[in-house]
């Protein structure tokens, strides 16, 4: 049994009847939109944000999940779903898990509406059913995530990202999604403000692992999908080379930054800068982080008895930072 069954295997009902649901929250009376989300129910990933929030949720009541815990597995993924289709229009990226992009196969007009409509049947799930709560956690993450990708975007632009600034970016970008789900999992069957709080943090803190071990793939010769070096080529500062540009004398600075700006297309330049990273330990220096994230989340779970939904999500944690691709 691969890592993904071993996780789902304490909600396995729950995500059986989600798909039934999530495919139900999408439909239209019209015709090309249903034809478009039949194509994307039927090219999943991993689903990793339901998980979270059906985990989370069974973890905190000692088992229990409702039909908000339902509600708000499908806002997650609805939401989630939306910004996968924008940022394919964005990235002008033809290609999502191995499969057409919407953009690919319908053009750009069409996928921007796509997004737009996903976005807003989550949106008015949660409010049609009074689940105001769950929606506020939910918009916080839209709107930092939308935040997070422009600070990206702005700082590319000079090349002049600070660690702290990286991280401020990677939190919002990527981390405040997955804070999102284990913040909604838990609201949905308990009332506690500060489990709630507490499990947000949790989910914070393996959004941050979890990009970083993003940005490692970017130097692994594995094949995971994305070449080697392609955030070097798209100018995207990472926690290796961030480490690397703060660390080297002023002269090696200079030749990165102008790898980075000027030679990004250039295949045998960003060998070398990949090959600089690593011989300078940004890879070592951005593994060690990754980990200390990873550990600071599982101590938040310490307070909780020993259950198959705890250790479910230990060994989602531990899959974060181990996994291949």
């Amino acid at each position: 049994m691969n890592i993904t069954s071993q996780i789902k295997q304490p909600i396995l009902h729950e995500m059986e009847l989600f798909e039934k649901k999530f495919y139900e929250s999408m439909t239209s009376k019209v015709a090309l939109l249903n034809r478009i989300t039949y194509y994307i129910v039927n090219r999943k990933g991993k689903q990793m944000r339901p998980m979270f929030v059906f985990l989370m949720a069974k973890m905190v009541s000692k088992g229990v999940v409702d039909e908000r815990t339902y509600r708000g597995a499908c806002v997650i993924e609805l939401i989630h779903t939306a910004t996968l289709v924008h940022d394919d229009v964005v990235d002008d990226s033809n290609r999502r898990r191995g499969f057409f992009s919407i953009n690919a196969l319908w053009k750009n007009k069409i996928a921007v509406l796509v997004g737009d409509y996903l976005l807003s049947k989550g949106l008015l799930l949660s409010i049609d059913n009074g689940d105001f709560d769950l929606l506020k956690i939910i918009s916080v993450a839209v709107r930092e995530m939308s935040e997070g990708e422009l600070l990206q975007i702005e700082k590319a632009r000079r090349l002049d990202i600070t660690e702290a600034i990286y991280y401020e970016i990677i939190r919002k970008k990527t981390a405040t999604l997955i804070a999102a789900c284990c913040a909604l999992g838990a609201k949905s069957v308990i009332d506690d403000e500060i489990q709630v709080e507490n499990m947000r943090k949790f989910g914070e803190l393996i959004g941050m692992a979890f990009q970083i071990k993003d940005d490692l793939f970017d130097y692994s010769e594995e094949a995971i999908g994305k070449p080697t070096g392609i955030d070097i080529k798209e100018q995207k500062m990472t926690l290796p080379l961030i480490h690397v540009l703060n660390t080297c004398t002023s002269k090696e600075k200079s030749w990165l930054i102008n790898s980075i700006k000027n030679h990004n297309k250039d295949k045998k330049r960003v060998k070398e800068v990949v090959a600089f990273v690593k011989e300078n330990h940004g890879l070592a220096y951005a593994e060690n982080k990754m980990v200390e994230f990873q550990q600071e989340a599982l101590l938040l779970l310490n307070n909780y008895p020993d259950s198959e939904f705890k250790s479910a999500l230990i060994l989602m944690v531990n899959y974060v930072i181990e996994r291949k691709k």
